[in-house]
């Protein structure tokens, strides 16, 4: 990701609230960069920060609940267990960036893009997300539940362990991805092409259950005739 000619950067500097704040009020956000900075731990309730680009900054347990974070940059950032709840994402890029346990629930994630980023454990109940995109992403036992991926190419994406209830998969593209051990209760699969996928820990029973009209290979075929103890010659 490069980021875009900013007006104002400020690099390595540790905020609290009411300096943040200060700083907002001198000078817009919209295209306001910050690098190498630490936001740990601060609660940033409905502040605007549209625009913003930030780059190898720290926001462990950073509350962003109902924030203006639309076209927000953030590249290589921790954000472990920050809180986005209610938070305005559209078109927001996250790239390479660590995101693990965060809660994105009710949040307006439209257009937004994560690449090559952590989410294990992400929650994202509610979340408005029409044209969200994944690429080359850890979503390990991400709360995923209802989120629609149809028709679209599912690249180096783990969804291991997760929870993909009423996903919608249809026509899906999965290439080098897991579906191992996830979660699958009324996900819809007709028309996917799973075979490129991991799908250890399925059995017959949910395949016939869940991946009816879906595309899976000779290899991964023989492998689930395998855990009933059949032999494929």
């Amino acid at each position: 990701m490069q980021t875009t000619p900013s007006t104002k950067t400020i690099v390595n500097q540790i905020f609290d609230e009411d300096r943040l704040s200060e700083l907002l009020k001198q000078e817009a956000s919209h295209g306001l960069g910050f690098e190498q900075c630490e936001f740990d731990g601060l609660n940033l309730y409905q502040l605007d920060l549209q625009g913003a680009q930030f780059v190898e900054c720290s926001f462990a347990d950073t509350c962003f609940e109902s924030c203006q974070l639309a076209g927000t940059r953030w590249l290589h950032c921790k954000a472990g267990r920050a809180d986005f709840r209610l938070a305005n994402l559209t078109d927001a890029l996250f790239c390479q960036s660590d995101l693990n346990n965060t809660n994105w629930e009710l949040a307006k994630l439209a257009s937004a893009r994560f690449l090559e980023v952590k989410l294990t454990g992400a929650r994202f109940g509610g979340a408005q997300t029409l044209g969200i995109d994944f690429h080359e992403s850890l979503l390990i036992g991400a709360d995923l539940r209802g989120m629609s991926f149809r028709k679209k190419t599912l690249e180096g994406l783990n969804f291991s362990d997760a929870d993909l209830a009423g996903c919608d998969f249809r026509d899906a593209v999965f290439h080098k991805a897991s579906l191992r051990d996830a979660h699958l209760k009324n996900a819809r699969f007709d028309g996917a092409d799973l075979r490129s996928a991991d799908l250890r820990g399925l059995t017959i029973a949910s395949l016939s259950q869940h991946f009816k009209g879906s595309l899976i290979s000779h290899e991964q075929a023989a492998e689930l005739v395998g855990g009933l103890g059949v032999r494929v010659m």
